[in-house]
């Protein structure tokens, strides 16, 4: 349905229907939106928290705690400091050549151009750590840098449980909770790009969740594969919640950012590149060997390509999305984007990304980061649920650190440790059989309620809606979660109805 303009031109119905509707999901404070920095306090001083003590750590009780001088840093992260280098010099061809040891996308580097070139200008060195250069002075700048733009998971994490009603003392733990196991990918490891893609994918989700239209979450998630392709395991359940009519506009969007950046960096020096990127090397013997290691093609100097694996992943991720493509269609058309759908959606994003850890011949402690930071946002519905996933998300992000290097302790942990994460965060199995095709929305108070329409009635429309009162705890009184206000359009805009989103209504 359409609705002419003054002008004569036609908008849908759904947009001329939030155009003409007052703005009520707002936070206000005396009639006036909520500043942003008030209302994203919580990561906001989870991430200046962790920058501190990261920066504290490894500088001065790290060192003084193994009784050295040299300062206890991110090794990782000064190949990629490197790239970031050679690509503001324009030196493209560099970019998958030593001393970077990239082998992710391009964006990885061209995040921390910024940063390279506050470096640059204060004539420091970007030497190696070593015996020769103990203390790196590069570190004071870049340490923060990294740790702050690692932290913008936090954010995206705030924002969708704000979105979806989660009361401010769930989302005050759910930053600190976040800020425990951000510290395995940052300070410890120097991996801001994982942690960057992961808040962008986040908050692809979220601004599809709140606007039904595609173009801008298309980019978002098409700027995480470029930063870092982990975050294609997600992408087939994304994809399976859009209209086919529009599946081909959303995956050209996506793919542009990472398709650019390749290219030119192929073009540059090609040999080097694909090398790099299809074959994905890892050392067993540097890093933790798993079970698949035996069976992972091996190249020289005793390395194994990982590459093969995560194909794999992929295809196994895309196998569960379509699985589940029916039931979702089939709730999205009659209920919008209900809570309930969000939730369930993050728990498969948590669980694809676990696959990563499962199926990998060669296993980093970070890896295990991605699933965990995902699970604890559908874990905070409830106390029960976020406070178990927080000390099992915790306990494995440090347990991580140990350096067994057999094949099946350390890996036969880890995978345990994310089941549990998951299993807290909670299975959507027996809650998603009553409400697939049940109309249930999430209010402007955030109470759920029934759209109107045949599937919201009779027992199980009932049993459904119990059920999702009592998962769903709605905020009420002082702790109630603002909704959105208009300075988070950029994002995507306030939730649609089903009528909006392509389903039914009447």
């Amino acid at each position: 349905m359409t609705t002419e303009r003054g002008d004569g031109d036609s908008v849908p119905a759904g947009e001329a229907r939030r155009a003409a509707a007052p703005s009520t999901g707002s936070a206000r404070t005396r009639g006036r939106p909520m500043p942003w920095l008030i209302r994203r306090i919580f990561p906001l001083l989870a991430a200046l928290v962790l920058t501190a003590v990261g920066m504290a750590v490894t500088i001065w009780y790290g060192p003084g705690l193994i009784h050295v001088s040299d300062w206890a840093l991110p090794d990782d992260l000064w190949g990629t400091l490197t790239a970031a280098q050679r690509l503001a010099h324009l030196n493209l061809g560099g970019l998958y050549t030593e001393p970077t040891a990239l082998i992710t996308f391009p964006g990885a580097a061209v995040i921390l151009v910024p940063i390279v070139a506050v470096i640059d200008a204060a004539g420091i060195s970007l030497q190696l750590p070593g015996p020769d250069n103990t203390q790196p002075a590069a570190w004071l700048l870049a340490g923060p840098y990294q740790v702050l733009l690692s932290s913008v998971v936090l954010f995206a994490a705030d924002a969708i449980a704000e979105h979806l009603s989660v009361t401010k003392p769930k989302r005050a733990f759910l930053a600190a909770a976040g800020a425990v196991v951000l510290w395995n990918v940052s300070v410890r490891w120097g991996h801001p790009e994982d942690a960057l893609a992961v808040a962008l994918l986040l908050y692809g989700i979220l601004a599809l969740s709140r606007s039904g239209r595609t173009s801008r979450p298309a980019w978002l998630i098409g700027a995480a594969v470029a930063v870092q392709p982990l975050v294609l395991l997600a992408l087939p359940f994304v994809l399976v919640l859009i209209e086919p009519r529009r599946l081909a506009g959303f995956l050209a969007r996506a793919a542009a950012p990472a398709t650019v950046l390749l290219a030119a960096a192929a073009a540059a020096n090609w040999t080097a590149t694909v090398k790099a990127v299809t074959s994905q090397p890892n050392s067993p013997i540097v890093d933790h060997p798993t079970p698949w290691t035996s069976l992972a093609p091996h190249l020289s100097h005793d390395l194994v390509a990982t590459g093969p694996a995560r194909v794999l992943t992929v295809l196994i991720a895309g196998g569960c999305a379509l699985a589940l493509r029916r039931r979702w269609r089939s709730a999205l058309a009659s209920a919008g984007w209900s809570p309930e759908l969000v939730w369930e959606l993050l728990w498969w994003v948590a669980a694809a990304l676990a696959l990563r850890s499962v199926l990998e011949p060669v296993m980093v402690a970070f890896y295990l980061w991605p699933p965990l930071a995902v699970a604890l946002i559908p874990a905070a519905r409830a106390w029960w649920r976020l406070v178990p996933a927080s000390l099992a998300a915790g306990t494995i992000t440090f347990v991580s650190q140990n350096p067994w290097r057999g094949p099946w302790g350390w890996w036969s942990l880890m995978v345990a440790g994310l089941v549990v994460t998951l299993f807290f965060a909670g299975v959507p199995l027996r809650a998603s059989r009553f409400l697939s095709g049940i109309p249930l929305r999430a209010s402007s108070s955030g109470i759920p309620f029934r759209a109107k329409g045949p599937a919201a009635s009779g027992p199980a429309s009932s049993q459904a809606l119990s059920l999702a009162r009592r998962n769903l705890k709605p905020a009420r009184g002082r702790d109630a979660a603002e909704p959105t206000t208009p300075t988070d359009a950029v994002l995507g805009g306030p939730q649609v109805s089903p009528a909006d989103s392509g389903g039914t209504s009447t």
